[in-house]
């Protein structure tokens, strides 16, 4: 017998997960009401590079990772972080995780990874097609830069692979001049790069929250402040209880609440150890240089030093670094200032001291590499996250995925592997 589709249902979680869920529920004619503790676009979604490279949202566990061990227990200046604390559960989860860095799983990984890249942008072509959308992505080039030619095919080898396990990218090796050429941000210290074609990059903060006014627009409800303390389900559907506020009864509910999808999923049968790996931005003036154009004109990359570059506005944001703290713990200004250190001798004309927007957030990192797409196995429950640093890249295309199975009742393939309760 046919599962009647739902006609109201919850989205726990206003970032771009949640949003994009929410905006394809309603394109198939859902009613959906959002949920979201603090505002709209104040997570991850916020203060993050603001990049959507399908060709680079690759799986995080692999061999080089390993290389960042011992240093990212001993040094909180390295790209990768790991406070050393009593923390079962965290060292539980890294454990398994570096038992994943390996190639063959890695290729393993990848490709369940590519049904979702092939169509990440094309999700985001369906959204921008939206009138009441006021913010758009931007199309251009990405420029990783390096300061040793070694460097430089260690990311070529990657995009090889990646290529390997069919998805299509476009890139070509330059020289340091040529680098200079396309970023003029760069300075001499960088001897080769790599040009990275047909990619996209937003403002995403702008971007999160324009479309929850497209949501709102389209007929929705978002409620902001409204933390959910948990489900009960009845004959009448799910009433999700909100601290302090009145319970919102629905159809269906969907989770979409980041780093901290553990703490009302778990209970639905949601085992994948998850971990929130939390990212770091701040943001400078972006000065105009003498032939009238801004010093970063698109996205420049510093693989080796794990930095980003990304014009947002009139600023800059900066940012890097994968640190395991708890979701919820203040920010570190170490951490900024491994950024800072780190970019210096890297970029010229920024004041890296002219700081503003200094930002930490929870990127919701699981064991296995994978997203979180699909029902729960208590009826009703469905949950979506887990894309670690790829939520911006991907999670309009999951959204879609997902949004046609709770409508439907089939599953797309490429949701099978993501299957929460796996």
């Amino acid at each position: 017998m046919a599962t009647k589709p739902p006609e109201h249902v919850v989205v726990v979680g206003a970032g771009i997960v949640g949003l994009s869920t929410a905006w394809f529920l309603q394109e198939r004619g859902v009613q959906v009401t959002v949920l979201e503790r603090s505002a709209v676009a104040s997570g991850s979604s916020w203060g993050n590079a603001g990049w959507l490279t399908p060709g680079m949202a690759i799986p995080l566990a692999e061999p080089a990772v390993l290389r960042y061990g011992i240093k990212a227990v001993l040094d909180p200046a390295a790209p990768l972080h790991v406070p050393l604390r009593v923390d079962p559960g965290l060292w539980s989860f890294l454990l398994r995780f570096a038992a994943r860095c390996t190639m063959p799983k890695w290729r393993w990984t990848m490709a369940r990874l590519v049904p979702i890249n092939r169509v990440a942008l094309d999700a985001y072509d369906e959204l921008e097609r939206d009138p009441g959308l006021t913010v758009h992505t931007t199309r251009g080039s990405i420029i990783a830069a390096f300061r040793e030619e070694e460097q430089a095919e260690a990311l070529l080898t990657e995009f090889r692979q990646v290529r390997e396990a069919g998805l299509e990218l476009a890139y070509e090796p330059v020289d340091g001049d040529t680098v200079q050429e396309l970023a003029p941000v760069v300075t001499d210290n960088v001897a080769r790069g790599v040009r990275i074609d047909e990619q996209r990059f937003v403002d995403p903060g702008s971007f999160v929250e324009a479309l929850g006014e497209a949501v709102r627009r389209r007929g929705g409800t978002i409620q902001e402040g409204a933390e959910v303390r948990g489900l009960r389900h009845g004959p009448g559907g799910v009433h999700v209880d909100v601290v302090g506020g009145t319970p919102v009864l629905a159809d269906a509910v969907v989770l979409a609440t980041g780093a901290w999808l553990p703490q009302l999923a778990r209970r639905y049968g949601v085992r994948v150890q998850l971990r929130a790996g939390r990212g770091y931005s701040f943001s400078v003036p972006n000065p105009t240089l003498g032939d009238g154009q801004p010093a970063v004109r698109g996205p420049v990359y510093f693989p080796h030093e794990r930095v980003i570059c990304t014009p947002i506005g009139d600023r800059v944001r900066l940012g890097g670094t994968m640190e395991f703290q708890p979701a919820d713990a203040p920010l570190d200004p170490k951490r900024i200032e491994s950024i800072v250190d780190s970019a210096r001798p890297l970029v010229r004309g920024l004041d890296l001291d002219d700081r503003e927007d200094e930002w930490v957030g929870s990127r919701p990192v699981t064991v296995d590499g994978l997203p979180l797409v699909g029902p729960t196995k208590v009826p009703r429950v469905w949950v979506h996250g887990g894309h670690g640093m790829w939520g911006m890249c991907q999670g309009p295309a999951t959204a879609r995925m997902l949004a046609e199975y709770m409508v439907t009742g089939r599953a797309p393939e490429a949701l099978r592997p993501l299957d929460p309760t796996r």
